[in-house]
């Protein structure tokens, strides 16, 4: 009786704490699993304006920067402002002037385990530069550019220009892929860079205008500009491939009956029957092969083995037979 109360609780305390692997070692992996999916999100941004501009005042004497940007996002996150306005000291006698006006000026930045995208529209737009309130810089009717990087593809870049385009003045025709230079008298000089685009294997950027600006207005206080403008970027970079699972080995074919019966068994050698002259016939071959028992589950122990094992059967069997004589 002591002997079946200490077995049962050992039994039910080994069962407990399978079961308490069984359920633990899915949680762990779920933990695992989340954790590095989390970590292969690609990433992606998207401006609609941004401006790297050096302003001189008159004489030379001071040059302060006008680095701005509007609705410059970073995903998860979007934007849709249509107006951006800056202040200068020294400029426009220290009142806000206008940098962009837009009808449209959209920007959205996405990334998951799958994809990143980044992407900008921009519609019925004008740039404007201090000292120059009333001619515009830049004037477009759409602008759009789209980074797209999807896991295990290649990346994709595009820019568009759809429409008129008019610099300080001057209407313009634009080379897909190249550059155009304006040239305005007694105001200054911008080259546009149209419809940028760049890949790697696993980054994409586009940019619809890119504009350097250099010019000379001598009006309200501004004596140069020199700078660029960017006007609809937008970046990504892929996240990582998912792990591939490993293909599984195919079983080799297995040979017909007929081909196995054939060939003699490796290891019991091949016997040849002779009869001398004098009547008596010998056999010669190879003999039985005993280096490879333990490839069958055999060795030379085998026998020994098998002998204890029948001695104690057979002791068991008496005792057995003993015990229920005594009790009749």
């Amino acid at each position: 009786m002591n002997s079946t109360n200490f077995r049962m609780p050992a039994r039910r305390l080994v069962a407990a704490s399978a079961v308490g692997l069984l359920v633990a070692a899915p949680l762990a992996l779920a933990t695992a699993t989340t954790a590095h999916a989390t970590g292969d999100h690609g990433r992606a941004d998207a401006v609609v304006l941004r401006t790297g501009l050096d302003v001189s005042l008159l004489g030379k004497t001071v040059n302060v920067p006008l680095k701005v940007a509007l609705n410059e996002v970073h995903a998860p996150q979007s934007a849709e402002k249509t107006a951006l306005t800056a202040e200068l000291s020294g400029v426009n006698d220290g009142r806000p002037f206008s940098v962009l006006s837009a009808q449209v000026a959209q920007a959205k930045a996405t990334a998951d385990a799958h994809k990143a995208e980044g992407s900008t529209t921009l519609a019925q737009a004008k740039v404007h530069l201090p000292g120059l309130p009333l001619l515009p810089l830049l004037e477009v009717e759409k602008v759009t550019a789209t980074a797209l990087c999807e896991a295990g593809k290649k990346p994709v870049a595009e820019a568009n220009v759809l429409g008129q385009v008019t610099v300080l003045g001057k209407r313009v025709t634009l080379t897909a892929g190249g550059t155009t230079q304006v040239t305005v008298d007694g105001v200054g000089e911008v080259t546009l860079d149209l419809s940028k685009r760049h890949t790697t294997t696993s980054t994409a950027a586009a940019t619809a205008l890119e504009l350097k600006v250099a010019v000379d207005p001598l009006k309200l206080g501004v004596a140069e500009v020199d700078g660029t403008v960017t006007l609809a970027g937008a970046t990504c970079e892929r996240p990582a491939a998912p792990a591939t699972a490993p293909e599984e080995e195919k079983p080799a074919a297995e040979e017909p009956a007929e081909e196995q019966a054939e060939k003699p068994a490796e290891g019991s050698g091949t016997e040849q029957v002779k009869t001398g002259d004098d009547g008596v016939t010998t056999q010669t071959g190879k003999a039985p092969a005993t280096e490879n028992l333990a490839e069958t589950g055999g060795s030379s122990m085998t026998p020994y083995l098998a002998g204890g094992a029948v001695l104690l059967l057979a002791a068991g069997g008496g005792a057995l037979a003993l015990t229920r004589r005594k009790r009749a």
